[in-house]
């Protein structure tokens, strides 16, 4: 006995909307997959085996490009990176910064999560310098000339 097309389409709706409930961003995946078997199962007449081997190959298939392929992308601000990652970045900096005055510092890419930040330096640097990452205090980033 072969499961009718719509019972996939409405588990894999199921599995979608359990990834709301549960949020792992992993379930979807298998949902997806379900929905592709139930369109084929719509299409094609498909033995029991061979809608399950097609749930697991897509669902598979489906996972492994997102770690592979997709996640990357999305993964390009360093947040979380250590201190020692981010000491050396060059910036450019859009606001002057002087001795026990606060500057602005901006990244062609984010660094620690954010493009731009404030920053102190020990020596005056006059606005639209390049200068490098020294160190990190507490919110701030101080930088000297690159």
């Amino acid at each position: 006995m072969n499961p009718e097309w719509w019972y996939w389409i409405v588990g894999g709706i199921a599995l979608i909307l359990a990834e709301l409930i549960v949020p792992s961003f992993f379930i979807v995946w298998f949902g997806l997959g379900a929905l592709i078997v139930g369109l084929l199962a719509l299409a094609f007449d498909f033995s029991l085996p061979a809608q399950l081997a097609t749930w697991t190959l897509a669902s598979l298939a489906m996972v492994w490009l997102w770690f592979k392929v997709f996640k990357q992308s999305f993964q390009k601000t360093r947040a979380g990176t250590a201190d020692g990652d981010v000491i050396g970045e060059i910036g450019l900096l859009v606001g002057a910064v002087a001795p026990f005055e606060r500057g602005k510092v901006r990244f062609q890419r984010p660094v620690l999560g954010a493009d731009e930040w404030v920053c102190v330096a020990d020596a005056p640097i006059a606005a639209g310098e390049r200068v490098r990452v020294v160190s990190i205090e507490g919110s701030f980033l101080k930088v000297g000339k690159a």
